[in-house]
């Protein structure tokens, strides 16, 4: 590198270190943002993959402040438009969304401040740009910021047309960089962005796809209600969001949960528009406290304080699971991923899968069997996934329930061969439920119709719980020794491998069932203070609250929860005591430093 380019480079990094603290009010970058930012600043495109939560949005945003043009951000949603811009608005930056919602006379007026160059940064959908292609010759342009870039790939999970077509903007407008950023892709998906988007020898940027703040969790769905009960009562409080695998669930859970007290809404793309923005508004605004959602929400919440996301029902694939249990814990502060695992998903999700006009996708049924890999592993949860992106991980993360509280084993040969012969007598022509009540000897209707109180195994079992041999039965699905033919109403099969166990040929180790959620003991994020005051921290949430609904904003975008907690440990009483607080910037300062410091101070002489 020539001393020119090097004295270049060096007061990028020096202008970029200055916006960093007064616009977003952080001290330094997060690994690899900088090189990014100094590549792109220098005219280069990009392909970058963060992890959610891991500071994408800074990689093009503050390139935006340091070229002198306009930055286009290609993003799928107006939700998650929305909150970038009120975000950057409320750090002072000049940002705009162009979408359905503007009027003819807002969008007239929004393409004149363009043009004044009042505008640094334009967010919009991947079809309103196709219209906006001779506007783009016109405008100053410095950037086009491709974010969610999964969307291009067929090999992504989110598979979506109108990105696919976005490798014009380098045909017609070859001499701007192009940047293309994700959360998960890979490498097939990585190499299918580059190709569509027809980046030119991009900058490439992978971040480690750890969040070892998020602590993931895999249990049994024996009593899915009670299970999940129980769990919320530990997150009283938090925010939290529960994705299910139909819309149909999401509805019958979210009426549950209500009747039971919780303050909870549903999403799903059944809903009306304004259904769903009534429930994601009240969400961000803390008015609910847990979201029953399917996958169709998530992707447009900035939402810094998401403390968990339960899954009821099995992910399609590990992208899946990676993005949205992502959006917990996006502060750095402990958060948690809650799986509620049965066996039974799998063929349910594959028989859906192979109903499509060809048959089942090669690259679906893949991604499926590495989820229920991951779901049905009895080692580290976090290595599993680190090594599904090609991160290999040789050492436990100790915090997931694998580490914490490793599944105990037992010979089961002689209950595994109660449940196969069970599953003989009764003509392999009944499910799960059935053949539970027989083996534990009840006297229902079921049972006594069919004559099977006579079968020689009729209450063999019945010293064991329901819940045990369910949890028995799952695992012999798992050994290949059963399987559940989802086209005959789930009935149980005997498989060529059962006669060894029946025989008593070689015996069979299983895991001890889990009844009950453990505790799992408590881990401090890096991110979260050591000793922070819990009684000041809640009463600045209160008043971050207060100001918020007075602003019409979601509290988060006030300050971060992670904010609050550094000023209840460091408690400034100070202009410039506040500014070194991480996430207060000289704007923010400006806005809403006086009630803050007032309040911190009142509590200090208290």
């Amino acid at each position: 590198m020539t001393d020119a380019a090097v004295a270049h480079t060096t007061a990028i990094a020096e202008q970029a270190q200055a916006l960093l603290e007064q616009i977003y009010g952080y001290r330094e970058f997060r690994s690899g943002q900088l090189q990014v930012i100094e590549q792109v600043v220098s005219g280069r495109d990009s392909l970058v993959i963060m992890p959610t939560g891991g500071g994408k949005s800074l990689c093009y945003q503050l390139p935006a402040l340091l070229l002198p043009g306009l930055t286009v951000v290609i993003s799928p949603l107006i939700s998650l438009m929305k909150d970038q811009v009120d975000a950057l608005k409320e750090s002072g930056v000049a940002a705009a969304a162009l979408n359905s919602s503007l009027d003819r006379q807002q969008v007239s007026e929004l393409f004149s401040q363009i043009s004044r160059g009042e505008i640094k940064l334009l967010y919009v959908s991947p079809e309103r740009l196709m219209s906006l292609q001779q506007m783009l010759h016109q405008w100053p342009l410095s950037l086009v910021a491709v974010d969610e870039a999964h969307c291009i790939s067929q090999w992504g999970h989110d598979f979506r047309p109108e990105y696919a077509q976005m490798g014009w903007i380098k045909q017609q407008l070859p001499h701007i960089p192009v940047m293309a950023l994700t959360a998960t892709a890979d490498e097939a998906t990585r190499q299918d962005i580059v190709n569509r988007l027809a980046l030119v020898n991009p900058h490439k940027h992978l971040s480690s796809f750890d969040r070892p703040n998020i602590r993931y969790t895999v249990v049994d769905k024996l009593r899915p209600l009670a299970q999940l009960q129980q769990y919320l009562k530990s997150q009283q409080g938090n925010a939290g969001i529960i994705y299910c695998g139909s819309r149909r669930r999401v509805d019958e859970l979210t009426e549950k949960l209500s009747a039971a007290g919780y303050k909870v809404g549903g999403y799903h793309a059944g809903m009306s528009a304004d259904e769903r923005a009534h429930t994601q508004e009240a969400f961000l605004r803390e008015r609910l406290d847990i979201v029953v959602a399917t996958v169709a929400f998530g992707m447009g919440i900035n939402k810094s304080n998401v403390r968990y996301v339960v899954h009821w029902d099995l992910p399609k694939s590990i992208e899946s699971y990676y993005q949205e249990t992502g959006r917990a814990g996006r502060d750095g502060l402990e958060s948690e991923a809650l799986l509620l695992f049965d066996p039974a998903d799998i063929a349910r999700v594959r028989h859906l899968l192979d109903q499509a006009e060809n048959g089942a996708n090669p690259v679906d049924l893949h991604k499926l069997n590495a989820m229920a890999a991951f779901a049905e592993a009895q080692t580290c949860r976090r290595q599993v996934l680190l090594n599904y992106f090609n991160e290999p991980s040789h050492a436990a993360c100790g915090n997931c329930d694998i580490c914490t509280d490793p599944p105990k084993r037992y010979d089961g040969t002689i209950e595994a061969q109660k449940a196969l012969s069970c599953v003989y007598r009764v003509g392999q022509r009944f499910g799960v439920g059935h053949v539970i009540e027989v083996l534990r000897g009840s006297s229902n209707s079921t049972v006594l119709d069919r004559g099977h109180d006579k079968l020689s195994t009729w209450g063999l079992g019945k010293e064991k719980s329901h819940d045990h041999w369910l949890s028995v039965f799952r695992q012999l699905i798992h050994h290949g020794l059963l399987q559940q033919d989802i086209t005959r109403h789930s009935i149980l099969l005997l498989t060529p491998a059962a006669r060894a166990i029946l025989k008593g040929e070689r015996a069979l180790e299983l895991a001890e069932p889990r009844l009950a959620l453990a505790k799992a003991p408590s881990r401090r994020s890096k991110a979260l203070p050591q000793d922070y005051d819990r009684k000041l921290f809640a009463k600045l949430k209160s008043l971050r609250r207060t100001l918020a609904d007075e602003a019409g904003k979601p509290p988060y975008v006030v300050f971060s929860d992670a904010t609050l907690a550094e000023m209840a440990a460091e408690m400034p009483t100070r202009d410039f005591e506040l500014l070194g607080i991480s996430g207060v910037g000289e704007t923010k300062l400006e806005r809403y430093g006086e009630p803050f410091l007032n309040l911190i101070r009142d509590y200090v002489d208290s």
